[in-house]
């Protein structure tokens, strides 16, 4: 039974990550000027919706590790929200510690796994 078009979620360039410390979903000034680039980037493609991810390192449980990266997700809407970009245009998604950007074991690879990742809903 065909439920109709899968939404494909592709990197765009011009959308840069951001990362957050362990444990924390607050926004540090490093991510709110990457959020604010980003906004810039938005603002200039009006057509582009986005599905903000979070992201975990593998560290705590998995039912932690989701709640989570829901955090950081909605932290970098809110966030983008408040520099105007319209609600409609993002949504969220937590993948806790599901998809590392890096595997290995070690507080290097944890930090670059602590981020949220945006994503052109297609």
């Amino acid at each position: 039974m065909d439920s109709g078009p899968v939404a494909v979620h592709e990197t765009v360039a011009g959308l840069e990550r951001v990362h957050f410390a362990y444990n924390e979903f607050t926004l540090d000034e490093r991510a709110r000027i990457t959020l604010e680039q980003n906004a810039v980037f938005m603002r200039k493609n009006p057509a582009l919706k986005v599905i903000i991810e979070g992201h975990c390192d593998e560290r705590g449980s998995d039912e932690y590790n989701l709640a989570l990266g829901e955090r950081r997700a909605v932290a970098a809407r809110n966030y983008l929200v408040s520099l105007g970009i319209a609600s409609e245009r993002l949504s969220i998604i937590s993948y806790g510690e599901e998809k590392p950007l890096v595997t290995e074991a070690n507080e290097a690879a944890w930090a670059k796994n602590r981020r949220a990742e945006f994503k052109a809903v297609r």
